[in-house]
């Protein structure tokens, strides 16, 4: 498969499909990268409990999408690893 380092799906995972309206998905961003950030490229929902805003990730496909592993890995290198630099 060419470009096969961008794509893995897992259709054998007990979780498999985990989201729903992807004919293909990306499992290599099991789990998302961008959970921990408050400014994620995904489409999150947010609830409160006890007083505390949580993101929900339920309907966001964003990072299990084959079609953006390109921007994924930019928003890593952006986001997450260029914090890092400014530290």
């Amino acid at each position: 498969m060419e470009n096969s380092y961008k794509f893995f799906e897992n259709k054998d995972c007990e979780y498999y499909p985990c989201h729903k309206g992807l004919d293909h998905i990306n499992c290599l961003f099991c789990y998302c990268p961008f959970y921990l950030l408050e400014d994620c490229p995904g489409t999150p929902q947010y609830s409160e409990k006890n007083g505390k805003k949580i993101k929900v990730c339920t309907n966001c496909t964003f990072s299990h999408n084959p079609d953006n592993y390109e921007r994924v890995m930019e928003e890593i290198k952006k986001k997450i690893i260029g914090k890092e630099k400014d530290a």
